[in-house]
């Protein structure tokens, strides 16, 4: 994806704004996505700028290295880290945002070919790291429940987003309720799987 580099920048600038719209007090708010607070909302985008960073890292070096050790060490990573104070949580997104930023445009080109495996098993070549941070950054900049809505987010990176949701709902086998949702002959989700 040709866009994959604008949309990098835009969505880290976007993520960063949202956030500056939550007062301290309103870490410890719910946020739109469910069970999570702001603080584990930005917990979790911090910490996955660390576990993209290690498959960049694999990229780069030919070392293998996991995104995570285990889902329960992820969930466990995130759950302590909604616990540091606001601007333990500011500061650690702000940092992790630029390290990855930085690591990823350092990758030649061989190294962008190289595959990596992602935290759902998936293989893929190092290149497609910007966009899965894409991804995060816009979803998550919404979930923040602090005024961005995806109609905030570039045009072509939403349609990209469709695209792939679309794609992976129907390969699960979700494309009839899929399409009884878009053609407005069911409700909103109904039919449709757990939260992406």
């Amino acid at each position: 994806m040709a866009d994959v580099d604008d949309w990098l920048a835009e969505l880290n600038f976007i993520f960063a704004a949202t956030l500056e719209r939550v007062p301290d007090a309103g870490f410890a708010e719910p946020t739109a996505l469910p069970g999570w607070t702001t603080a584990h909302v930005v917990a979790h985008v911090h910490f996955n700028a660390l576990a993209l960073c290690r498959l960049v890292g694999w990229a780069r070096t030919g070392a293998e290295a996991a995104m995570y050790a285990s889902a329960a060490h992820r969930n466990e990573e995130i759950e302590s880290g909604a616990g540091e104070p606001p601007v333990v949580l500011r500061r650690w997104v702000r940092e992790s945002a630029k390290r990855f930023v930085d690591e990823f445009a350092a990758l030649n080109e061989p190294q962008r070919g190289a595959i990596v495996i992602t935290a759902q098993g998936r293989h893929i070549p190092a290149a497609e790291l910007a966009w899965l941070r894409c991804r995060e950054l816009g979803i998550h900049a919404v979930d923040l429940d602090a005024g961005t809505t995806f109609a905030d987010l570039p045009a072509r990176f939403t349609a990209a987003l469709v695209d792939e949701i679309v794609a992976k709902r129907i390969a699960g086998g979700e494309g009839a309720a899929l399409a009884a949702w878009l053609t407005g002959r069911d409700q909103p989700g109904a039919g449709l799987g757990r939260w992406l």
